[in-house]
């Protein structure tokens, strides 16, 4: 009992840590950059869809170095279905109605499901090679363009807002409070992935479902926050462009860095857990998408509608699964 509540502990310290260090971490890795004169538009395109995703990169970096390819994927893909609909739900029974251009959302959301159909494709083999992980961290590319394309708007407000950045604090100050917030992330993804562990042995519950359900809600917090306050601040599409785009950036690169770097043969994945959670998640997304598409808001009846596909999924998954 002891053993549980100590890892209980650990898991929720982890999550805090990786929260705060992250903010920490792009904030002031955004200021140096502008410091040392990286184009404005390079660092908002980054923060548009990478920055809120840091913590997914470092769990799947630290969780595949460890030998743990469930607790990438089921972080990578729970956090998937949690913005996609929990977080994509709270919004507007928050801040009100979001209005969306129905292009956008069907470039934007035509882009996440192909990345979660490579996803399918590749978990359903029980296993990621180097290869695959090349292909979900490359296709990134592609996304960012399209991401680009879509989300013109929510960048260049990004890229004004990095220029208006005074910086009185010296480059090597930011350069320290960056280093030590990436240390941070990386000691807060170690400190989930070891809790996990304990936890699935103690309760005998897969690394993967707790990963996909508990973790993944966690490292999502991070897009909730951000997005809040987009949308009191009048900037629907800054909003969108961080939901969706964190989710294509954890279709592809928070799953596959990880497995790219530290796979040395094909990495395991359980097949009979990870297809039913990427099949769900796919059906979820598609209806999230097709909804904004046809109505062009998100209200609360929406809103209500994605919360309750998100705990859907607890019920639907653990039927499938017993």
């Amino acid at each position: 009992m002891f053993e549980i509540i100590i890892a209980i502990y650990v898991l929720v310290g982890g999550i805090a840590l990786i929260i705060y260090a992250s903010i920490k971490a792009v904030k002031h890795s955004a200021i140096l950059a502008f410091a040392l004169g990286v184009s404005p538009l390079i660092i908002g395109l980054t923060l548009v869809s990478i920055g809120t995703d840091i913590s997914e990169i470092f769990n799947s970096l630290v969780s595949c170095a460890l030998g743990h390819g469930d607790i990438d994927v089921g972080d990578s893909v729970g956090s998937d279905l949690t913005q996609l609909t929990l977080v994509f739900g709270i919004l507007p029974l928050v801040t009100g109605i979001i209005y969306i251009h129905r292009k956008d959302i069907i470039t934007l959301g035509a882009a996440e499901i192909l990345s979660l159909l490579v996803i399918f494709t590749i978990v359903e083999k029980g296993y990621i090679t180097r290869l695959n992980a090349l292909l979900m961290v490359g296709s990134l590319g592609i996304y960012f363009w399209l991401i680009y394309n879509a989300n013109k708007g929510s960048i260049l407000s990004r890229v004004e807002m990095i220029e208006k950045i005074e910086t009185p604090k010296s480059k090597r100050y930011h350069l320290l409070i960056a280093i030590l917030g990436f240390g941070g992330v990386t000691i807060g993804s170690f400190m989930i992935v070891e809790s996990v562990i304990v936890i699935s042995s103690v309760l005998n519950v897969h690394e993967y479902i707790i990963s996909f359900f508990i973790v993944a809600l966690g490292t999502s917090l991070p897009e909730l926050a951000v997005d809040i306050n987009a949308l009191r601040l009048g900037h629907h599409q800054i909003a969108i462009g961080d939901i969706v785009g964190s989710c294509i950036v954890d279709s592809t690169l928070s799953i596959g860095i990880g497995q790219l770097i530290f796979n040395q043969n094909p990495n395991p994945v359980t097949a009979s857990l990870a297809v039913p959670t990427v099949l769900y998640t796919l059906i979820a997304s598609f209806i999230v998408f097709s909804l904004i598409a046809i109505r062009k808001k998100v209200d609360k009846k929406a809103g209500v509608l994605f919360i309750g596909l998100y705990f859907l999924s607890y019920i639907f998954l653990f039927s499938f699964w017993i």
